[in-house]
């Protein structure tokens, strides 16, 4: 399929109206990697993070025939050894009736865009390890896996936990 000559798909930034959409395709990537449960997320927290004084995530909407069909939301980090802004992928999803037509490939060269355009040096993500779909779909872009690295997280109550003790 050519990417550039597909007239149904389109992608754009999101705006506060999309808002209750984001909420709705979060929960349907959090459902589909079986962690519905850790999903506490709210619309007000999606305008404030989004699109208050201080944004710190983006999001590009795809729509394909002029229905929601998937998203892609980043932030930038920092590679202290690249001495470069990069961009963190937190998540990609394309709707299930959706897939097949090229909408994550098309919303993750977006994304490859931006990181040209912003001059950064890397553009990373994560993969849950039994997700092989995904795993395949992002080797066949030439990504790639980084085997030796592991994911460390501190979660809002070890936070305070934390932050609280010193």
């Amino acid at each position: 399929m050519d990417l550039k000559k597909n007239n149904l798909l389109k992608i754009k930034k999101a705006s506060v109206k999309d808002v209750p959409l984001i909420l709705s395709l979060i929960r349907e990537l959090a459902e589909y990697e079986k962690l519905l449960n850790e999903v506490i997320v709210t619309e007000k927290d999606l305008r404030k993070c989004l699109f208050g004084i201080r944004k710190y995530a983006e999001v590009l909407i795809a729509r394909y025939d002029n229905k929601p069909a998937g998203m892609a939301l980043f932030f930038h980090n920092y590679s202290t050894f690249v001495g470069k802004p990069g961009i963190y992928l937190e998540d990609l999803y394309v709707k299930p009736e959706f897939r097949g037509k090229g909408i994550g490939k098309s919303l993750l060269f977006e994304l490859i865009k931006i990181a040209n355009k912003r001059k950064c040096g890397r553009v990373e993500w994560a993969v849950l390890d039994w997700n092989q779909p995904a795993i395949d779909f992002y080797k066949n872009l030439s990504a790639q896996m980084m085997e030796s690295w592991r994911i460390f997280r501190l979660t809002n109550d070890k936070i305070s936990q934390i932050a609280n003790n010193l």
